[in-house]
């Protein structure tokens, strides 16, 4: 047995043996509601499913393997459950809040602007933006994840005759491309069938550009999307591209003629690479007009951004492209030349991707907001970390998501809270990397109305949101790491990522001195749009001299969630799930 299968084995038996003395009496009632001489049978259990879980599609075949699944128990009896058996079923990995048995379930046909899209941010990188390596390893963790948009910064090496994948005019190493692509070809469909976006930033002559295309074609052979000669007029779709790789680039420029990156980092900023506290301890900004920044040692100005895409008119440029570099590229990206309203302008005969940085669409939707949806709708946005984050840290998502930007690209290297809401809108559909976009973000008026971003809009629905209780850091984290001397005094942080109205963070009442906390609070949500909603979840010990530490956290798709009695489980920083630790939840929306 693995050392992990017996942790898992252990926390289970553990939380069996807890039941009869923790079980929360709100739970004690239902089991006396929905039992006979306190046994729980198929036909109760199938009742509870419909009346209180609002499975109304539950059958009497999964109530019995309910029953079936818990033989094991000692308490078990032949014709059903104690109540020690009916909670460990509540508490147990067969109940969490996501019905994972829904796999993908979005219509997945219709074309690639009317999904948002995982993106990954100069994925090749170990660390910070300035001095970590540079590796393949990155890339292979964001594909397991299921990131659908890996981005490749293309350089020549010091002898002109290979190409290099690294952050440009820093300190990173470099690692070859080939390793990057061969990587990309093992690993692309691991955690999703459907389509890789290759977005590549390229720094090269037209020589190396033919060599690219050749590594390129080379690798991926006819898994390789190319559309021919003439440029798309609508996106294909995702059903239509699975297990296909795309390469997507701006108008390709040679590499003694690229724009030069303009570093202003200040010595404070590069300080900050490597803490990783402040990482995940700054809480996400509010996007209540003028959006907020998160840094407060970061610059408003704009960093002249590196990434930013050239005019598609600026032809000194383009000149001398490989021809057959040209022909690999599926979704073409640039701006015309002009201000915002030529770059947002809508082409009914072919389609684009333009790249903002995070600011340039903070600003952009102060004055254009509507016409980022209304662009949004055929084209693709993409969303990138302006330049002085050196530390790879990341911005609230939802800036993009409200605007329809189908490629919100963030730093996965790292942690943090913004980190953690891109890992819960993707959890959706089955963690495909796919998210197709709210309906009211596609459509148009009959006088060509989109949605206001800034409108004040109606209360749909509200969220309610019980915390019964936690359990499971005795075995998963050392017993002296939250306090030397006595057991850790957690709460719970509860509260809604979303538009500016829905955004809220509330907080339970600390309890002293338990490994087992008991909060049984309960929190109300009112949503305006909760098809952009997610529910954030963490779990802190207070600590009186120093800061508080981290005990887990969740993040989950407001719009997926199960009503009912819900086992929620938490994750580290990083978005891994501990063995043991879980919340026992109500969710209801009324």
């Amino acid at each position: 047995m693995s050392k992990q299968t017996y942790r898992v084995c252990f926390c289970f038996r553990r939380r069996f043996k807890l039941a009869v003395a923790e079980v929360p009496d709100e739970i004690k009632a239902l089991f006396d509601l929905y039992s006979e001489n306190g046994i729980m049978t198929a036909d109760h259990i199938h009742r509870f499913l419909i009346e209180v879980q609002k499975q109304e599609k539950a059958t009497f075949e999964e109530a019995q393997s309910i029953v079936e699944s818990l033989k094991h128990l000692s308490l078990f009896h032949r014709k059903g459950l104690h109540l020690e058996a009916f909670f460990k079923y509540l508490f147990g990995d067969t109940n969490p809040p996501l019905d994972l048995k829904l796999g993908v379930h979005h219509d997945m046909t219709a074309p690639l602007s009317h999904y948002f899209i995982y993106t990954g941010h100069n994925s090749y990188l170990t660390g910070n933006q300035l001095s970590s390596e540079c590796s393949d390893v990155p890339i292979i963790n964001a594909l397991k994840k299921g990131v659908r948009v890996i981005e490749l910064d293309i350089w020549p090496n010091s002898d002109n005759d290979d190409v290099e994948v690294l952050h440009g005019r820093t300190l990173t190493t470099p690692v070859q491309l080939i390793k990057c692509l061969r990587s990309i070809n093992e690993h692309a469909f691991t955690a999703s069938e459907f389509p890789v976006v290759i977005t590549l930033e390229d720094h090269l002559t037209p020589d190396l550009q033919a060599k690219v295309a050749q590594m390129v074609t080379q690798t991926f052979g006819d898994i390789l999307f190319t559309p021919g000669s003439e440029r798309l007029k609508e996106f294909p779709s995702p059903e239509s591209l699975k297990r296909r790789i795309i390469i997507s680039t701006k108008p390709p420029k040679e590499y003694l003629e690229a724009k030069e990156i303009k570093d202003k980092e200040s010595d404070s900023q590069k300080g900050n690479a490597a803490s990783d506290e402040e990482a995940w301890g700054k809480e996400i900004p509010i996007l209540n007009g003028h959006i907020l920044s998160d840094d407060k040692n970061e610059s408003d100005k704009d960093d002249g951004d590196a990434e930013e895409d050239l005019d598609e008119g600026d032809h000194k440029l383009q000149h001398d492209i490989a021809p057959e570099y040209k022909r690999l590229i599926a979704i073409h990206a640039g701006k015309p030349q002009g201000g915002l309203d030529e770059c947002l302008k809508v082409d009914p005969d072919k389609v684009r991707r333009l790249s903002l940085s995070e600011q340039q669409l903070e600003k952009a939707a102060e004055t254009h907001g509507k016409e980022i949806v209304r662009f949004t709708q055929r084209n693709i946005l993409r969303v990138y970390p302006k330049g002085t984050r050196v530390n790879s840290s990341n911005y609230n998502p939802l800036i993009g998501w409200m605007h329809g930007a189908q490629m919100v690209a963030f730093n996965m290297q790292g942690y943090g809270r913004s980190l953690w809401l891109m890992q819960g809108m993707f959890r959706a559909n089955g963690g495909c990397g796919f998210v197709k976009k709210p309906s009211f973000l596609l459509k148009s008026g009959p006088h060509g109305e989109v949605f206001d971003t800034k409108a004040k809009l109606p209360k749909q629905k509200t969220l309610k949101v019980k915390i019964y209780m936690g359990e499971g850091w005795f075995y998963d984290f050392q017993h002296t790491h939250f306090d030397a001397y006595s057991p850790p005094d957690f709460y719970a942080r509860v509260g809604i990522a979303g538009v500016p109205a829905d955004t809220v963070m509330k907080k339970t009442k600390i309890l002293e001195d338990s490994w087992i906390p008991f909060w049984n609070e309960e929190f109300e949500f009112p949503l305006t749009v909760p098809e952009l909603a997610l529910l954030r979840i963490e779990v802190h010990e207070y600590d009186m001299s120093e800061k508080d530490d981290f005990g887990g956290q969740t993040c989950l798709p407001v719009w997926e969630l199960r009503e009912g009695i819900r086992a929620v489980p938490l994750h580290d920083r990083k978005g891994e799930r501990y063995n043991c630790v879980k919340l026992l939840v109500r969710l209801e929306f009324v």
